[in-house]
């Protein structure tokens, strides 16, 4: 909106515990995505195969799938901060354990795939509880910036952390980049112990069941919820596990290797960042039916160029551009969300965002991967790119969301 003055486009960070959240969440995500970096390198180092890399991916996202229902219903029952507390302590363990086996130099492709297991499991309950949050630290007038500014740390995180990934695994080897993660999260313990928030309780319980249906009847009400769910559903499914294969290309089309591998990744995350911290100075997306159509075409048709393209500079701008596209759109999903659902059911209904935008990236993973390993990994991202292409194509012609709501 032309004429918002600095504070009033980044009104979030007036408040003391968002700003203190946003500082550990920078330092934890960079050491988040080196891991991601590194681990991504090392199932291909051990196996050469994008089918490990899909099953390895698969096996960190399926108890997204399996518990963040369930982490809805937690984070509505108990104080948000405490719990938050606990799934970032507890997220210390698998990067360790990563580490010390990368070390010892005896890690196998199936040891990686159970220790993503693991950290899934605790980002099933992180997740709802950690999206929910964030409008209790800011309010409801400032939880639009709020959803932007998170999303340009956690994509800023995504050109920083991939960059220093690749140099630390070619001076120092891959478990430095496990270590670092898992010393990180020490920046998040810190920030939410100096937090005066606590997190509400809203729920009063008519038994699990009972509870979690309320949250799935509050979207089947709402259509146009309903209608951006199940776009979200589609890049999950066959858009956003690109990314768990651009070691293949980083590898076997560019011959670009780990430094390479951070460039193309750290090139997705300066889209997305630009995205977040567009929407974050715009102060406000007024027409988000538009702007979502013109974001989701946007990614679709990047996957597509990305697929065919072998020059690698041409790569990187085709992928930053994807990049900016999934954000914008999911950012812009996120907040319209966050404001159209009453309090007593935000971590059931962010529960059911967080389950389809990542629960449902297991199946993608494990479809592009066998697509990958049978069909080739140029032609199962073109693939994807195409059907996401169409279905953004569909939904553009489909939402009705009121072009004036905030």
């Amino acid at each position: 909106m032309p004429g918002l003055s600095a504070p009033q486009r980044f009104s979030a960070l007036t408040h003391r515990d968002f700003r203190l959240f946003l500082i550990g969440q920078t330092i934890s995500l960079s050491g988040t995505w080196m891991q991601s970096v590194a681990q991504g390198w090392l199932v291909y180092s051990l196996t050469r195969s994008p089918l490990y890399l899909g099953i390895v991916a698969a096996a960190g996202a399926l108890p997204i799938m399996l518990f963040t229902l369930a982490g809805g219903l937690i984070a509505d029952r108990y104080p948000k901060k405490k719990l938050l507390l606990l799934t970032q302590a507890a997220s210390i363990f698998p990067a360790l354990a990563l580490g010390i086996l990368t070390r010892m130099g005896t890690v196998t492709v199936w040891q990686i795939a159970f220790v993503a297991f693991v950290l899934g499991t605790i980002n099933a309950i992180d997740i709802p509880v950690r999206q929910s949050f964030l409008i209790e630290m800011v309010g409801r007038g400032d939880i639009v910036n709020a959803v932007a500014l998170n999303s340009a740390v956690f994509n800023g995180s995504r050109v920083i952390g991939p960059v220093i990934a690749g140099f630390s695994i070619t001076q120092f080897g891959m478990p430095a980049c496990f270590f670092i993660n898992a010393f990180s999260f020490i920046a998040v313990l810190v920030a939410l112990w100096m937090m005066e928030t606590e997190g509400r309780t809203t729920i009063q319980s008519e038994g699990p069941v009972s509870d979690f249906m309320k949250g799935i009847g509050f979207i089947r009400s709402r259509t146009e919820i309903l209608q951006v769910i199940v776009m979200i559903a589609v890049f999950s499914l066959v858009g956003i596990p690109y990314i768990n294969l651009i070691p293949v290309f980083a590898g076997e089309v560019f011959h670009a290797g780990p430094r390479g591998l951070g460039y193309l990744v750290g090139a997705s995350g300066l889209g997305a960042l630009t995205a977040a911290l567009g929407i974050a100075a715009a102060g406000n997306i007024r027409k988000k039916t538009r702007f979502m159509s013109l974001a989701a075409l946007s990614f679709s048709a990047a996957l597509i160029l990305f697929s065919v393209s072998g020059i690698f500079w041409v790569s990187l701008i085709v992928i930053a551009i994807g990049g900016w596209g999934m954000v914008s759109y999911l950012a812009t999903a996120n907040s319209y969300i966050q404001l159209s659902v009453p309090d007593e059911l935000r971590g059931r209904v962010m529960s059911v965002y967080s389950f389809v935008f990542l629960g449902f990236v297991p199946i993608g993973n494990s479809l592009m991967g066998l697509a990958a390993n049978f069909a080739g990994t140029r032609e199962a991202v073109f693939s994807g790119g195409v059907i996401c292409l169409l279905a953004s194509w569909f939904f553009s012609r489909k939402l009705r969301m009121p072009e004036g709501e905030s």
